[in-house]
Parts: C-alpha cells; structure tokens; sequence
C-alpha cells in the first residue's frame, strides 16, 4: 500500500540551533489538502553501556520541558552528517568517563513519527574501561550503575519514562536472555 502525501508548499516558521519548524501543504492519498506542521532534527543516538557484572551506568539528568529529573542512559544529538557510532562513542565517554571496546546496533526509533523526523540510534556497549569524563558546560548529571534486571522492571512498571531507555533496555535484557551477548 502507498499511503504517500505529494507536498505541494513548504514554509519555515522557525529555524534554530537544534530544530526548525515548518509548515507543509500536501495533498492526502484521498485527494484532499491538508497541512502538516513538522520538526526538523538532526538526530540522537544513545548507548546501553553494559559492565562485565550485569550494571548498567545510568544518569539522572533534569530536562526542561517536564521540569523533572528523568533516568535514562547515556545519549546525544547527532551533528548533520554524524556518523551515529561515533556520536555514540563520544557521548558514552563524555558523559560518563568510560570507553568501550565492543559496540552492536540495537536499530534505530523514531520517538515522534507523527511531527518530527528525529531518528534515534540505539547501541550496546561492552567491554568499558575507563576514559575521561568531559561534559558539555550545560550538562548536570549524577551517574549511577544499576543492574539490568532492576532496570527491566522499573522500566516495565513505568519508573523509566525515557522512551529511548526503555526500548534500549528491553532489547539488551532480551539479547541476554537469548544469549546473543
């Protein structure tokens, strides 16, 4: 099936550092007109940083819009043209002073199909040592390893709200139980 919309204008409301705004006119597979309102983002990544004793390093990291602390795993926005591993391997360092040896894709997400085109790659990381911690001047976070299994269920009985997080976790503790890692 092909449900494609043709866009037939396009108007920028807004551009910024890290998102533009944009309004497109696009005619529906109906025929009919219609406008979308969309975000334009470059894109994140985020990474499992996963310890030989089954931890998780974790951070506990305030974001504005919620004006709440939120719990989630190590993540960055991609530059345009990024390769996302090594956004990936930079974030994973910056913000927790480790390395890690072994890297696997865990596929990407799109946390908000609907509006935005942000696209979220996933990795593992495994075999950590450690590196030097180097956060950006704005970043405030409190680190702390937890293991897999509590993050499981705190993710399960939405103690994680991160979605990014949970569907990271889930996989990694599904590639466990599968012995794949």
């Amino acid at each position: 099936m092909d449900f494609s919309e043709k866009t037939v204008k396009q108007e920028y409301l807004f551009k910024g550092e890290v998102i533009n705004l944009r309004i497109d006119t696009v005619i529906t597979p109906g025929g009919n007109t219609a406008t979308r309102e969309l975000v334009e983002h470059p894109g994140g990544v985020c990474v499992v940083p996963l310890f030989d004793d089954g931890t998780v390093m974790m951070e506990w990291q305030y974001r504005r819009p919620f004006d709440t602390n939120t719990f989630e795993i190590p993540a960055g926005k991609l530059h345009y043209g990024e390769d996302p591993l090594e956004c990936g391997k930079r974030e994973l360092e910056e913000e927790t002073g480790y390395r890690a040896r072994n890297y696997i894709s865990l596929g990407k997400m799109l946390p908000t199909p609907g509006f935005c085109y942000e696209v979220v790659h996933m990795y593992l990381a495994t075999d950590l040592y450690e590196g030097s911690l180097n956060r950006d001047e704005d970043e405030f976070m409190e680190l702390q390893r937890v293991p897999l299994e509590e993050l499981v269920e705190k993710a399960l009985k939405g103690e994680i709200v991160d979605a990014k997080t949970c569907l990271a976790i889930l996989k990694v503790n599904e590639m466990k139980n599968r012995g794949m890692i």
